[in-house]
This record gives C-alpha cells, structure tokens and sequence, in this order.
C-alpha cells in the first residue's frame, strides 16, 4: 500500500473575509473565530436592509461553495455579479471582493464581469478580473489564513470605520 499524503488543510476564504481584510484584520480574526458582533448595531440592520429592498428587478442571489453573490443578471449573453453596499466608502474592499467572487467563478470556468452597486447614491461601477487582481487576491487570502492561525487577534488600530463598526464595544470598551 502506498504512503499516501493529505494535503494540507487550507480554511476557505470567504467573500465576506476580503471585504474585512482590506477594512480592519482584527475583525477578520474576530469573525473567522465566531465571535459575534452586535447584531442590535443599526449599521448591520441597515445593510441588511439596503441587500434585501435595493434592485429587486436584480434580486438574484447566488451561493457557490464559500461565496454568496447579492445580485446575478445576464445583460447582452454576458453574466454580471453585483455586489450591493450602502456606500461607496469603503470601495476598495468591495472591489477586491467583488474581484474574489469573479476569480472564483473563473475557476470554475464561469466567465462574468462584475458590478458594485451603491444604491443610496444611485451608482454602479464596472469591475473586471485582471492579473494583476489576481495576485493581489492570493497575497490577500494568504494573509487571512496567517491571520486565522493566530492565536489572539491583531492589537486594535483606530481607524475611521471604528464608529460604525459592530465590534467597536470589543476592541474599545475601555475606552467608553
């Protein structure tokens, strides 16, 4: 009988942890470890609220193994993936999530372009998958599984996102 190897375990990444990654990895951490964030924060019922009554015409949810895409449509035989945020502050990171929803998709052997959509500011704006945003997304998954494996999570840093973040009570209690 041969001596045969299992690979190694590699924690799926979700979109959800791309978004934090490029925010705070300190609530990466918290969320990859199941600590709970208020869920009686008005930010997490308002984003709630903006994914479920914003582009109903849209409203076409898809769950892919680890990834979860708000919104699937096919416009001139072309499939676009939307993802709703309720501003367009934090950019950025829906675009590298936006970007790791298509990345996964290609993998699949599913080609789309994507679509960030801001409906509290009435925009959308086109995101493509490049090379370059590939790379970017395996140093970004590779960090969050470095980050998984700690065994406390990263010091706090104030950050403008700290106001409305569900976890502020955690990372800043004291300081109340």
């Amino acid at each position: 009988m041969a001596d045969v190897k299992a690979a190694p375990y590699e924690m799926p990444v979700t979109g959800v942890h791309i978004w934090y990654y490029y925010i705070c990895k300190r609530e990466v951490w918290l969320i990859i470890h199941q600590i709970a964030a208020d869920q009686d924060d008005e930010n997490i019922d308002l984003g709630r609220f903006f994914n479920e009554q914003t582009y109903q015409r849209d409203k076409k949810e898809l769950s892919l193994g680890h990834i979860k895409v708000d919104r699937v449509r096919e416009e001139n035989g072309e499939l676009v993936v939307g993802e709703v945020k309720k501003s367009s502050r934090f950019k950025e990171s829906a675009r590298y999530q936006l970007l790791y929803y298509l990345d996964t998709l290609r993998q699949m052997g599913v080609q789309a372009r994507g679509e960030l959509l801001f409906p509290k500011e009435r925009r959308r704006e086109r995101v493509e998958w490049t090379p370059e945003a590939k790379q970017e997304l395996e140093k970004a998954v590779a960090d969050i599984r470095r980050i998984a494996r700690l065994p406390v999570p990263p010091p706090p840093k104030k950050i403008s996102f700290c106001k409305k973040c569900a976890y502020r009570e955690y990372c800043w209690a004291e300081e109340n």
